[in-house]
């Protein structure tokens, strides 16, 4: 293997990264906005209204989308291992 190839897999490796991750990330970040903006309006400060509805909506999302993910995972796998007769 050399330098290009360890290269490529890493960027596809963190290219996928992102993909996989940012469908959670996204709704982490929408649903911690409506929850400040909500906080905002009424004044009340508390940590924990702002922690439990973001892990809720997060593993919410992730049982939601669970299958896409895997799908995206399982064949990247197999685009790696289908390259490696190509590194070599």
């Amino acid at each position: 293997m050399d330098i290009d190839s360890a290269v490529e897999i890493t960027r596809s490796a963190v290219i996928m990264t992102l993909i996989v991750g940012t469908p959670v990330m996204g709704v982490a970040m929408l649903v911690g906005l409506m929850i400040s903006l909500f906080q905002a309006l009424t004044q009340l400060q508390d940590q924990t209204l702002s922690f439990v509805p973001k892990i809720l909506a997060m593993v919410g999302t992730l049982l939601l989308i669970m299958p896409w993910i895997f799908g995206q995972i399982v064949s990247f796998t197999i685009e790696l291992w289908q390259a490696i007769p190509d590194t070599l």
